[in-house]
């Protein structure tokens, strides 16, 4: 029998038969454990939500939580499949290790360690009640809750840097080409009687981390089977998320350019970053079809 048919009636894709009644008959084994995750990390989200998820530069995290607890809840009939019912012993350190980051993190006010014992001890409560295959079978869920953790501010700012001057030349060479009266001086852009600083948020390590989890959630969903392909989009959503942030300077400083200065920093700043995600999708979706062009014609 293929692994995980039992949950499904003949006929349903894999991951999806039944689903529904194997969460149910799931929740009153699970509803304490909820509760106690719930008593917990009430607080930490509510704090997140309402404080570091506001700002510009953190504004994924929540996007990244639902996004695992949908994958989470996709592979729920396969993670039960492969669930071995007896509990690994290897969670009883990872549980010491998350209520310890949780503790640290709490008492002391360091975000980056509340996120990551949420998901650590989301971990160890998988593989205490169901086994390392039920682990195995959400790794992708656990790994990509990992992009919502906070990097050191030391780090972030030595990355930053960077890519930010990089941004800002592409901008200002590209405007310029284009006949708009522009000039820079190191992150700042003079167009016509503006000046734009370009700051973290329009091109730094966030929004580079942000797209790579866009990207590779964009993987796991499609599921392709090419490996090559793969990894080549992989590799190339660090050039897809440059792109997509030269594209959102550009159109600030349009924007600022032909509106005023209030435009540029006022409602249009924010969609100024909805133009950045969703041209780094259009890009992701836009090489992965050339990449399957590619494994076809050299396959043939």
């Amino acid at each position: 029998m293929e692994p995980g048919a039992a949950l499904r009636p003949p006929g349903e894709p894999p991951l999806r038969g039944n689903l529904g009644a194997a969460l149910r008959a799931a929740l009153p084994d699970w509803l304490p454990v909820a509760l106690g995750m719930a008593v917990l990390y009430v607080p930490t989200f509510y704090a997140l939500f309402t404080g570091l998820w506001t700002t510009e530069e953190q504004a994924h995290g929540p996007i990244i939580l639902l996004l695992a607890l949908w994958l989470m809840y996709r592979n729920w009939p396969a993670m039960l499949a492969r669930a071995d019912g007896r509990p690994s012993r290897a969670g009883w350190p990872v549980l010491a290790a998350g209520l310890a980051a949780y503790v640290l993190g709490r008492s002391q006010g360091i975000v980056a360690f509340e996120i990551a014992s949420f998901i650590l001890l989301l971990a160890a409560v998988l593989m205490l009640k169901c086994g390392r295959g039920a682990l195995r079978a959400q790794w992708f869920a656990f790994f990509f809750m990992v992009f919502m953790v906070p990097l050191p501010g030391p780090l972030v700012g030595m990355l930053t840097m960077p890519m930010k001057m990089a941004v800002s030349w592409a901008t200002e060479h590209l405007l310029y080409a284009a006949g708009y009266p522009i000039a820079r001086s190191g992150v700042i852009l003079q167009v016509g009687q503006y000046q734009l600083l370009v700051a973290d948020a329009c091109a730094g390590l966030q929004t580079l981390l942000t797209l790579e989890a866009l990207g590779l959630f964009y993987l796991n969903v499609v599921r392709h089977s090419s490996a090559f392909r793969n990894v080549a989009l992989a590799v190339l959503i660090i050039p897809i998320s440059f792109t997509a942030n030269v594209i959102r300077v550009i159109t600030l400083s349009l924007v600022t350019y032909y509106l005023g200065d209030a435009a540029g920093q006022g409602f249009l700043h924010g969609f100024a970053g909805l133009v950045l995600f969703i041209t780094a999708l259009l890009l992701i979706i836009g090489v992965d079809a050339f990449l399957q062009w590619f494994v076809k014609w050299r396959n043939s």
